[in-house]
């Protein structure tokens, strides 16, 4: 069970802010503890122990040790600030960061779920963490020891795309100089992600949900189908429902996968969540040896009145910005934190014409102009990116690349439909 360990010094001392914490850790199990410890205790550490030194102080900081583990000093144990840095430090990397009760509500069932062998959907927009939940289920389940493969649909050649998933004999297409197991084989005995579900050719599907069906592959230019034993989890960042309806995603394949389906919130949506993300940010990019600063209230307040366009990945873009800002400063005060200005501008401003004059670099000018272009166009196509791309001049590929860099820097844009 994942929790804190403290003594009765450490209980006494930071009861308040331990109360706090150890309640939200407890609501989601992964089996790491964190050993809390009063920061003038001078008592051995444990080798290997997870620990994080508390001290009452009126100046607030972060900071990780030498030896491992970290110390937090704070003022206010009921603000929100000292909780989320502690929540951050007793996470382990690359488990999910929550605080508010809908996030908990989601992982408890997660955590409920990864016991059984069934088939996930996660639905979320884009970079709120569908692919964390999804390592999250496969390290609480039976195949966590078994392999976990994750795979971006959108970002596999269409052409190649199902030879990348099962596997293809030696000759069997030019260029096809060796055989290759292909992801399902791969992720046998564990996990397969199937990331961005909704651009897989429709025509791949079908073979997708034999695969589902029958627990079994057919590699490219064999005859004999080799059974595998995956767990799939699906992602999807469009509405696959309407997907169906529309043709573009067949509706038995949506019901195989649908047996338990898990929804995450913009992170607009999830404000206690951001704090304690911000902070996990920090421990995450704050280089070793360097001052890791503060983050002020008055920044904490900032960030939970911006919108999030790009959710979680935006947070982090502007959480490494921060750092390299407040370079060598106590804290990150909201004077540093500067948001992606294009996410902005293309969903605030209007036309590019109507940007003020002053302030614009050209770099800028360019990227809102192309991502508008692209955007009215796919619009004006039905969101059919074949349609887009051949109309503005450029490959399917490179607008699917194009999109995603429009995702990456924080611009709220769909992926369109093949």
């Amino acid at each position: 069970m994942r929790g804190l360990e403290f003594d009765a010094a450490a209980g006494q001392l930071h009861a308040p802010l331990i109360q706090r914490v150890d309640t939200i850790l407890s609501a989601v199990d992964d089996g790491r503890t964190v050993l809390l410890r009063d920061a003038d205790d001078a008592s051995p550490i444990p080798s290997q122990a997870n620990v994080v030194s508390l001290r009452r102080d009126r100046k607030q900081a972060l900071r990780r040790e030498s030896q491992g583990g970290f110390t937090l000093s704070y003022g206010d144990a009921a603000g929100e600030a000292a909780m989320s840095a502690l929540l951050a430090c007793a996470t382990g990397a690359g488990a999910p960061i929550a605080a508010d009760p809908e996030s908990l509500s989601i992982l408890a069932l997660a955590g409920r779920l990864a016991a059984s062998d069934i088939p996930v959907l996660i639905n979320g927009p884009t970079g709120t963490g569908k692919e964390v939940l999804s390592r999250f289920i496969h390290a609480h389940s039976p195949r966590a020891k078994g392999p976990f493969v994750a795979v971006n649909c959108a970002a596999m050649p269409e052409a190649m795309l199902e030879a990348l998933l099962f596997g293809h004999q030696k000759g069997a297409f030019t260029g096809a100089t060796q055989s290759s197991e292909g992801f399902f084989r791969a992720a046998d005995g564990g996990t397969l992600l199937l990331d961005e579900i909704a651009e897989m050719p429709i025509g791949l599907q079908a073979k997708l949900l034999r695969a589902l069906q029958e627990g079994e592959v057919v590699p490219i230019g064999s005859t004999q189908p080799i059974k595998v034993d995956v767990r799939v989890i699906a992602c999807a960042n469009r509405d696959l429902p309407t997907e169906v309806a529309e043709g573009r995603f067949r509706a038995d394949l949506y019901y195989r996968l649908n047996v338990f389906p898990l929804a995450l919130s913009a992170l607009r949506e999830r404000p206690d969540d951001i704090a304690p993300l911000a902070f996990a940010m920090l421990l995450r990019h704050c280089p070793a040896g360097k001052q890791m600063p503060w983050i002020a209230d008055a920044a904490i307040a900032r960030l939970k009145m911006h919108g999030w366009p790009g959710n979680v990945r935006e947070l982090e873009n502007v959480m490494r910005r921060a750092l390299l800002l407040a370079d060598g400063q106590d804290e990150i005060g909201a004077e540093h934190l500067i948001f992606d200005a294009s996410a902005r501008l293309v969903e605030e401003q209007g036309p590019v014409s109507s940007a003020p004059a002053s302030g614009r670099r050209l770099s800028n000018i360019v990227q809102l102009s192309e991502a508008r272009a692209i955007m009215e166009t796919l619009e004006a196509c039905g969101g059919s990116r074949v349609a887009a791309a051949r109309q503005l001049g450029i490959s399917e590929r490179t607008l699917r690349y194009r999109l995603a860099s429009f995702r990456e820097a924080g611009m709220a844009v769909a992926g369109g439909r093949r």
